[in-house]
C-alpha cells in the first residue's frame, strides 16, 4: 500500500471515529436533576432506635410510589439508605449512572434491592401510571 493511500485511509478512519464518538456523546443526555410527576406518600414507618440497638436516628419507611406517564425520578444514590422496591403496576425504566448509562426495565411483579452502589434515575415511558412499593431505612433529619 502506498504512503498516500495509507494516509488517506488513516484520515478517513479518524474522521469516522470522530463522527461516531460525537454522535454517541450527543445522544447521551445528562441525568435528570428534578423529580416530576411522582408522588410517594409514606404509608407506614417505624422508628428503629427503640427496636434495634445501634439504630438510633434511623427509620424503617414504606412508601407507595406513583409515577405518572412521562414522570421522572431525579438521579440519586442509595448510599446510607438501602431500599427494596416492588412494582405493582406498569413498567419503570432505570438508567444506571454509575454503570455508564445502562438501562433496565422493571415490570409488574419485579422486586429488587437498591444498596450503597445503586446510582440511578427512573422514568415512566409507558401510557399508564407506574405504581410501586418502596421500603427503605434512612437517617432521620
Amino acid at each position: 500500500m502506498s504512503t498516500r493511500r495509507f494516509f488517506n485511509l488513516a484520515v478517513w478512519l479518524l474522521g469516522f471515529a470522530l463522527v461516531v464518538g460525537l454522535g454517541t456523546a450527543i445522544a447521551q443526555k445528562a441525568p435528570p436533576t428534578e423529580t416530576k410527576g411522582v408522588t410517594a406518600p409514606v404509608i407506614a414507618s417505624l422508628d428503629l432506635g427503640p427496636e434495634i440497638e445501634g439504630m438510633q436516628g434511623r427509620q424503617l419507611r414504606m412508601r407507595l410510589f406513583t409515577v405518572e406517564p412521562g414522570g421522572v425520578v431525579a438521579a440519586h444514590s442509595h448510599k446510607d439508605r438501602p431500599t427494596v422496591v416492588y412494582v405493582l403496576q406498569g413498567t419503570l425504566t432505570y438508567v444506571f449512572h454509575n454503570e455508564g448509562g445502562r438501562v433496565k426495565e422493571y415490570r409488574e411483579g419485579d422486586a429488587w434491592p437498591e444498596g450503597k452502589n445503586f446510582e440511578h434515575s427512573a422514568e415512566n415511558r409507558g401510557a399508564k401510571p407506574v405504581v410501586a412499593i418502596g421500603v427503605d431505612i434512612f437517617k432521620q433529619p
